[in-house]
């Protein structure tokens, strides 16, 4: 492979690695199958190790490859392109995907059986409800990630005026820094996506080889001593150092890992690893109905729940391969509206 097609290919391995930690973050089940019984411990232990330990990192890890990829090679001429791209890839599946979740529970919250998984009770069909859903992604909640890079590249006029010269990126980046350890409100988007996001595209301005270089040892070293300062940041935010220092590890660890894996190793990703968003999309409403279901026919098992946890992820790539397909051959349009016009 050429080093671009290594760069992607890295690029398809690591969304697809966020993708899974990202679901089995949503598929903690152990109070849902055993409540407070103290037989929930050991599989409490586990679901937050690889949940809220390991999951932590896959959506900085998301904003960092989304950001970079926006500013790779950027200038204010490709503004408008860039603007009409993000339109189709990150607003409109926003807004449809967002419809069908409303519409779905709607229509669950009006059936018997799934109206108990649902748990809602009976969900308002109107114009007002209907509108808050789509826009505030009410009922899809793992959305907010769509949310918060639409208001991204709705800024990048301001982003970009800071980071298209290195003081200006260094202000920028320090500025939020202090908004995240401060713990300051931005309106519409979070202080830590801003720094992930900022970090990233100012790797992608001014340091796009030492980004996409293959390092060699170097490079190893370079990682493993990020991943380990983002390691000391975890322990001090433990210890009661402050809420920056978990932003901080969640920065430092993907960073870390990303220059710690040399994508010339890397073996050609599979097919099955491309349709990460279309996985991204889906997976809320799989994981909910696979963990609800299981937790009235096997009411109390632990073996069970950690069966489900474990295999979670697996089971959604199936079955949203499968819709996929499907979407594929029978509705190309549709696909390539819920996609985003990604291929895959």
């Amino acid at each position: 492979m050429t080093n671009e097609q290594q760069f992607r290919n890295k690029i398809r391995w690591f969304t697809f690695l966020f993708s899974i930690l990202v679901v089995w973050v949503h598929s903690v089940n152990a109070e849902l199958f055993l409540g407070n019984a103290p037989a929930a411990a050991p599989l409490k232990k586990l679901e937050s190790l690889v949940g809220t330990g390991l999951g932590q990192f896959a959506v900085p890890g998301f904003f960092m490859i989304s950001a970079y990829l926006f500013y790779r090679n950027f200038s204010w001429e490709k503004l408008g392109r860039k603007w009409r791209s993000r339109a189709r890839s990150l607003f409109l599946p926003f807004l449809l995907w967002n419809g069908l979740y409303y519409l779905g529970y709607v229509a669950a919250s009006r059936v018997p059986g799934l109206a108990d998984i649902v748990g809602k009770g009976i969900i308002p069909f109107d114009g007002k409800t209907a509108l808050d859903a789509v826009f505030h992604y009410r009922y899809n909640y793992v959305f907010w990630y769509l949310y918060q890079l639409i208001w991204l590249a709705a800024l990048t006029p301001v982003i970009y005026f800071f980071l298209r010269t290195k003081v200006g990126a260094a202000v920028y980046i320090g500025a939020a820094v202090l908004w995240v350890w401060l713990q300051v409100d931005f309106p519409f988007i979070n202080e830590d996506s801003m720094l992930y996001y900022a970090v990233a595209a100012a790797f992608a301005v001014h340091r796009p080889g030492l980004a996409e270089e293959n390092g060699g040892i170097a490079g190893r070293l370079e990682g493993a001593a990020l991943m380990a300062a983002g390691g000391l940041c975890g322990v001090l935010y433990l210890r009661g150092c402050g809420v920056g220092f978990l932003v901080l590890c969640r920065l430092f660890v993907p960073l870390g890992l990303w220059r710690f894996v040399d994508g010339a190793r890397l073996p050609e990703a599979r097919p099955w690893m491309e349709d990460t968003f279309f996985l991204y999309a889906t997976h809320f409403a799989l994981v909910r109905l696979i963990n609800k279901t299981g937790a009235v026919l096997f009411p109390g098992s632990r073996a069970a729940a950690a069966f489900l946890f474990v295999a979670m992820p697996w089971l959604c790539l199936g079955l949203s391969r499968t819709a996929a397909g499907v979407l594929k051959r029978w509705t190309p349009p549709l696909w390539s509206w819920l996609s985003g016009g990604r291929n895959g």
